[in-house]
């Protein structure tokens, strides 16, 4: 077994609900405990996170050390330098307060940097907040390429070397080469950071025998205002490195566009445009709902609304990459 140091890193803000689960699968790492450290941040929370960390932090444990730490700043790539200033490990893998994993996740992370790999992440899988039909189907319109990712840690099943990764391991000394987390942003943190890291020659290994789960939002409202927001910070990003994102990132911002162009065309009586758009992304909307039904673990009624989530995830994270771009461009003329 390896002798390497993990500092294992939560970085939490009213996550009292989800907190208990994350560190239960912690207790259960196969890696030696005694070469993990744990760094709790609190982001401000006004529910019992902090409580529960401390709690977690004076029970016994056979860990390295458990380190309890205040983010006053709040953000996630503010907790991220925290972070970074205060661990001692010879690598650092952070997982989201509201994710679950297997006991061998730490053992399998490690393993690839003992291969040689610098940073190293796996396959994250969502999974349904609640065991209710309404939950189930919002997952699998998250699940679904079509209306949550093409990133290949979602999907892919063969290992490789990718753009980017999830929940992924560091070895610290790649910190130490590119620096820390740009504090200006709030949620495309880690797609500058990864740009930085590959500009910097590092390569993310992606391994799909390590799995991770992250709950998919409850509530449609919540599923939409998450979309919303990292399309949100994609504009604004666009402002400080645009070459940290793929175009991908930007499908659902020029089908947003796609619409407002064809419907101010229709307005002027040419109305071929618009047909042409909405027959297209029907037959595309209908074929992945089929997809999606067709490889559901659970079928239920609620997946025939499918097809209209799928077109509201798309507008509200197009219109928040329009928002944040918009946003953008008017702070750069103020100053």
């Amino acid at each position: 077994m390896s002798n390497m140091k993990v500092s294992f890193v939560v970085i939490a803000l009213n996550a009292a609900s989800t907190l208990d689960a994350l560190l239960a699968c912690l207790g259960k790492q196969t890696y030696p405990h005694g070469n993990i450290e744990v760094l709790l941040i609190d982001s401000g929370s006004s529910d019992h996170t902090r409580e529960k960390m401390l709690a977690f932090q004076n029970a016994e444990h056979d860990f390295d050390r458990i380190v309890v730490l205040d983010n006053p700043k709040r953000t996630l790539p503010c907790g991220w330098n925290v972070a970074l200033e205060a661990l001692s490990g010879d690598a650092v893998l952070r997982v989201d307060a509201h994710v679950t994993f297997p006991p061998d996740f730490i053992e399998r992370n490690v393993l690839n940097l003992e291969n040689g790999e610098n940073i190293c992440g796996g396959k994250v899988i969502s999974v349904p907040a609640e065991k209710t039909k309404w939950s189930i189907t919002l997952n699998e319109a998250e699940n679904s390429m079509f209306g949550g990712s093409f990133a290949a840690f979602r999907h892919a099943d063969s290992a490789r070397y990718v753009s980017t990764a999830a929940f992924a391991i560091y070895r610290k000394t790649v910190f130490d080469q590119v620096g820390r987390y740009n504090e200006t942003l709030t949620r495309t943190e880690d797609n500058e950071m990864h740009y930085r890291m590959r500009q910097a020659g590092f390569r993310f290994f992606y391994d799909p025998a390590i799995i991770s789960y992250r709950k998919t939002r409850a509530t449609l409202r919540n599923l939409l205002k998450q979309k919303y927001l990292n399309g949100y910070w994609i504009g604004r990003t666009m402002g400080v490195e645009p070459r940290c994102f793929s175009l991908y990132h930007f499908v659902p911002f020029a089908f947003v566009l796609a619409v407002l162009g064809t419907a101010v065309l229709a307005a002027f009586g040419f109305k071929w445009p618009a047909l042409l758009l909405w027959t297209a992304y029907l037959l595309a909307d209908c074929a992945m709902t089929i997809f999606a039904v067709v490889s559901a673990k659970e079928r239920n009624l609620y997946l025939l609304t499918l097809p209209l989530l799928f077109l509201l995830l798309h507008l509200w994270y197009g219109v928040g990459t329009l928002t944040g771009l918009a946003g953008m461009i008017l702070r750069k003329a103020r100053s």
